[in-house]
């Protein structure tokens, strides 16, 4: 069953960037990850990619690690029915995140001072935090606007 934040965030999403590499699900060459909401506002989605995804043997590419904690933490304002860009990303690469193996990625706002958001994220595999990210968001509000059209 969708939730009501859950389908919020989709349709921000779909509406903002329909398109994006990470979690449109009609890009047919993105990763197509698909961000449920959690009730404490949280957004979590589950990945396993292959070796068509890494950069060193069996090691997801960094890159595309960047990428998946970005996109989350994205969604995770798409939830709260924010719509903002990237401004401040750091992330802390603690251990690999292996191809071929099931791992998630979680988001959640640690503070709110509008226009500015910060978020946090981490991916974790088999029960290891491999990867935690901090960034601030920067409020877009033409694309806010456009959003609740």
């Amino acid at each position: 069953m969708i939730t009501e934040k859950q389908q919020r965030c989709n349709c921000v999403g779909q509406q903002v960037h329909p398109d994006c590499v990470v979690c449109s699900p009609k890009n047919t060459q993105g990763l197509r990850l698909n961000f449920h909401s959690a009730q404490d506002g949280q957004v979590v989605a589950e990945f396993n990619f292959d070796q068509n995804y890494q950069g060193y043997p069996g090691i997801l590419h960094g890159g595309v690690v960047s990428a998946i904690l970005d996109g989350a933490m994205t969604n995770c304002l798409f939830a709260q029915n924010r719509v903002a860009l990237t401004a401040d990303l750091r992330i802390r690469y603690r251990h690999p995140v292996r191809t071929d193996q099931p791992a998630s990625v979680r988001a959640w706002i640690t503070r709110t001072t509008p226009p500015i958001f910060e978020v946090k994220a981490e991916i974790t595999q088999n029960q290891q935090v491999t990867t935690i990210a901090t960034a601030k968001f920067m409020e877009d509000l033409k694309l806010t606007y456009s959003a609740k059209s």
